[in-house]
């Protein structure tokens, strides 16, 4: 290490992110962060699109998106100190546009507002512990099913994403075309990632993304700014800017509509940071996720502020794994992360210029790094290994992480309660149980 960079980290970043003692540093924090940045830089350009079929503009959703992740990340960044990094939810999203808007005929407006909603009853969940109490309650084999779970769900999203595997009729999938560009230009990226990984590089998976996003360009995948401009204001946010609507705040499909953003959100947040703290390391004696209070108030914190500036709920992120997956440990790998979000802001043509299929290759190996945990869970006790896989094996299926973690749970506590061994059941575990029934019932 050079003097230089030593001084770096005895000085600001050292005493706030605690380097040593997360046994990382400078150099590795910024890396993790920019990787995991380049893995879901496809958000500023997804999301927009999404909320734009309900009608919002999608200049002024790009510039909240980039915005309301910055604003999360960096609560995640100094009050948490996790290498964890959010911005508006997929799902979460499409949830917003496609069925409260366009299904059940509400406006934007309308669906803003119970965003709006969701972000202040969290705030009050998160002061009151009751979202960390549910982190805590997940025994320690479903807290390692879930990280193999989210990491069969990063590689399907990859491989969808990049082409080579599609869904077909219902919800039966197969191969893509693989001579396509964008599914061959994918594995061209595995490849050339994998080797950067077995040669042991540091910062392999952005190195990966970097190239195969450059030899996209004679592919006709990665598509260069007109002008070569890769410099630009952003948008304004003057079209989504404060545009509630509480003339319905007191509907039975407000109630509705809060409810199943409220589900969604906890429970994929939940199961991202269980998930990818398992993968880490980073669990406590007790099997629990440090800080776990602070993480979540900053999804809560920046879901209320997303809505304030026109975008849908802001979940903490499962690629975070990829940040993970380079050696971020600490605050550090977000404050990185948020700062790419926020260039992103001034460099909007450079950053929407990557193609899904050059960050598919760094999902679908984070896939393999997130299945370590698999070593850890009791496969002898069925009452343990039951509930473990179909918490592993619902996330990709059902294409949920909220719907493994449920069908996780109520099969812990069946179980459990059915072999005389209910006593070792928290209560809160029951409790969960007894919702997911009576939330499928109805």
């Amino acid at each position: 290490m050079s003097i230089k960079n030593e001084k770096l980290e005895n000085s600001f970043f050292e005493r706030r992110f605690k380097l040593k003692e997360n046994n990382t540093n400078v150099k590795t924090e910024i890396i993790a962060g920019i990787t995991t940045f380049m893995t879901m830089a496809y958000i500023l350009v997804v999301n927009p699109s999404i909320l734009n079929d309900a009608g919002m503009d999608f200049g002024a959703v790009f510039t909240a998106t980039a915005l309301a992740s910055v604003i999360a990340t960096l609560i995640m960044a100094f009050n948490a100190n996790l290498p964890f990094v959010l911005a508006p939810g997929m799902g979460l999203n499409a949830f917003f546009a496609y069925t409260v808007v366009l299904q059940m005929g509400y406006t934007w407006e309308f669906a803003l507002t119970a965003v709006f909603l969701e972000g202040m009853i969290f705030i009050v969940l998160s002061f009151f512990n009751v979202r960390e109490a549910i982190v805590n309650a997940i025994p320690i084999n479903l807290k390692n099913a879930v990280s193999v779970g989210i990491g069969l769900f990063i590689a399907f999203i990859g491989l969808s994403n990049a082409g080579i595997v599609i869904t077909g009729d219902g919800t039966i999938t197969g191969i893509g075309n693989l001579t396509a560009t964008g599914p061959l230009l994918a594995i061209i990226g595995v490849v050339i990632t994998g080797f950067l990984l077995a040669k042991g590089l540091k910062g392999a998976l952005l190195i990966g993304i970097l190239i195969t996003t450059i030899i996209g360009i004679p592919m006709g995948e990665t598509i260069l700014p007109e002008g070569l401009k890769f410099v630009s204001a952003p948008p304004s946010l003057a079209p989504t800017l404060f545009k509630f609507d509480f003339s319905q705040i007191l509907s039975f499909d407000m109630l509705i509509v809060l409810f199943s953003f409220l589900f969604v959100d906890v429970f994929d947040t939940v199961g991202t940071l269980v998930g990818v703290s398992s993968k880490a390391n980073m669990l406590d004696e007790k099997g629990n996720v440090p800080k776990a209070k602070q993480a979540l108030f900053a999804d809560a914190i920046g879901t209320t502020v997303g809505s304030f500036l026109g975008t849908s709920t802001v979940t903490t992120y499962v690629e975070s794994a990829s940040g993970v997956a380079e050696g971020g440990r600490t605050g550090l790998t977000a404050l990185s992360a948020a700062g790419m979000f926020a260039i992103s802001l001034l460099l909007s043509p450079l950053f929407t210029m990557i193609p899904g299929s050059a960050t598919a290759p760094a999902l679908i190996i984070v896939g393999l790094f997130m299945m370590s945990p698999i070593k850890n869970i009791d496969l002898e006790d069925f009452t343990e290994a039951i509930p473990a896989f179909l918490t592993i094996a619902m996330m990709p299926f059902a294409y949920s992480i909220a719907e493994g973690i449920v069908f996780g749970i109520v099969s812990y506590v069946l179980l459990k309660a059915l072999t005389g061994k209910g006593k070792k059941v928290s209560p809160i575990m029951y409790s969960l149980a007894i919702v997911f029934l009576i939330k499928y019932m109805l």
